[in-house]
């Protein structure tokens, strides 16, 4: 099978928002007598804070700064949660979001300055107010969307049950306000089918799917895709899947996974000195790594997709459901800047989480979700936002480090070497997480080229090869050499 995955990916940098806690726009008008969280409340309180889809709408332009070309936001849908996981309507937009016209304006904004615009699809499951589920609480066993969910026994009981009295219908992970559907269903199949071309025909840039293993059957996901890529060939389908994804990335399926096979490796060997190796994830097994670790981690990480699944993998360093990287690096900021430009000149898309530029760290959900504190810019990391700044631009500068060949050059402890090739176009990129300046010789292969200028830190002088075929360069600490073949 011919493997096609969309070209617009491979050169996009990503920002992943939680738009409730993104950026709320003095624009937005809500009905009379709705009381919103004032703005910076502590994550862990329920409720809602107001972020909404006009508050990204102004601030394109910061986003456009930050060199990002392509968003990937949370669920929209209406829902009963500040999450929006719990879905009520998978055709409304949520009213506190400024509902389907907000999003039309975010669209037209976004594609106006070339950017993508991605939505979190979430088809496992509903919240207990959807409809058909409503229509089963309501009717019990007489209502004609009996099937569209899982009853097991009577009484549901959605609201009030403990583990003598269980909701009695099946639910992710057990959780009773998310009852899931019946994918064998051809009504929930249908519907679900429509949602998907619904707004890729509305303008959507493709679909980030939540929890897609949970629907293990691969004939549904086919026709999914079948759906979208008809609706619109570059669409993206990206699915959350923590661990290996043969399965689904063989080209009938999904075009990427959020790629948190390059998360955790990352962050063993950034921050080696410095891990929280206390933070217990699953999916996460975090330890001290060398650059041969880390090599033999990103090798393998490649080996196991085709290059074009590769070119699109959703690399992050952090999201919603994880602690965000600066706490998991142990507040080291050095590690966070060497995560950023290995997701900068790496195979993949990088993937920002809001507020990572400017230094916001925290515990895991619900702390991860914090507002972007934008009334208080005193507390940004000017220094760390102007690095990302930098870096995003070294990404867009040089089509290598999008779509140019990968192969390690060298690998010990501190120091790891690689190379991006496109057509004549090279790239050597070299890693020094020691704490002390590094000097690096490199065998050049006979097809490399004769003289090399470093393009990052930026304004080194240029390095040369000597006639003998090597190449000598003095890394900085904990810092990074690219060399751009002249």
């Amino acid at each position: 099978m011919t493997i096609n995955t969309p070209d617009w990916v491979k050169h996009a940098v990503f920002y992943q928002i939680f738009p409730d806690r993104f950026a709320r726009s003095s624009r937005m008008t809500h009905p009379r007598g709705i009381r919103l969280k004032p703005w910076g409340s502590p994550p862990a309180e329920q409720g809602y804070q107001g972020g909404d889809l006009l508050g990204i709408v102004d601030k394109l332009d910061y986003l456009q700064n930050l060199g990002v070309t392509a968003l990937y936001l949370n669920p929209i849908f209406t829902s009963a949660s500040n999450h929006r996981y719990h879905t009520f309507d998978y055709y409304s937009v949520d009213p506190l979001l400024g509902g389907n016209a907000a999003l039309r304006e975010l669209l037209e904004a976004a594609h106006a300055r070339g950017m993508y615009v991605v939505l979190d699809g979430v088809f496992n499951h509903t919240g207990r107010g959807f409809w058909q589920f409503n229509h089963i609480l309501e009717n019990g066993g007489n209502s004609p969307y009996i099937d569209w969910f899982l009853v097991q026994d009577w009484p549901l009981r959605p609201y009030i049950h403990d583990d003598q009295n269980p909701p009695n219908y099946v639910a992710w992970a057990n959780n009773a306000m998310l009852p899931k559907l019946n994918t064998d269903n051809p009504g929930v199949r249908d519907m679900i089918m429509d949602v998907a071309r619904y707004w890729i025909d509305f303008g959507i840039d493709g679909w980030r799917l939540d929890v897609p293993n949970e629907i293990d059957d691969d004939a549904f996901w086919q026709e999914f895709r079948e759906v979208v890529k008809t609706a619109n060939p570059e669409a993206y389908i990206v699915g959350e899947i923590w661990d290996e994804a043969g399965r689904w990335l063989q080209g009938d399926q999904f075009d990427a996974v959020m790629n948190y096979r390059f998360t955790v490796p990352v962050i063993n060997y950034c921050a080696a000195q410095t891990v929280r190796l206390d933070y217990e994830k699953p999916h996460y097994d975090l330890q001290p790594f060398t650059s041969s670790d880390f090599a033999q981690a990103i090798d393998h990480m490649h080996s196991l997709y085709t290059w074009q699944i590769n070119e699109v993998q959703l690399n992050l360093l952090d999201s919603h459901d994880t602690a965000r990287a600066l706490w998991i690096m142990g507040a080291d900021k050095s590690a966070l800047r060497l995560a950023v430009l290995l997701q900068m000149t790496l195979p993949g898309a990088p993937c920002i989480y809001y507020g990572d530029e400017i230094g916001m760290s925290s515990a895991d959900d619900p702390d991860c979700r914090a507002a972007f504190p934008w009334e208080t810019e005193d507390t940004w990391d000017q220094e760390l936002l102007a690095f990302y700044q930098r870096a995003t631009a070294l990404r867009h500068a040089y089509p290598v480090l999008r779509t140019g060949s990968f192969e390690t050059w060298y690998a010990d402890e501190y120091v790891y070497v690689f190379r991006r090739k496109l057509a004549d176009e090279e790239m050597i990129v070299v890693f020094n997480t020691a704490v002390t300046p590094q000097t690096v010789t490199v065998t050049l292969p006979e097809d490399g080229a004769k003289k090399y200028r470093a393009v990052w830190p930026d304004g080194e002088d240029g390095v040369e090869t000597a006639v003998s075929g090597y190449l000598t360069c003095i890394v900085p600490k904990r810092g990074v050499v690219l060399l751009h073949n002249t």
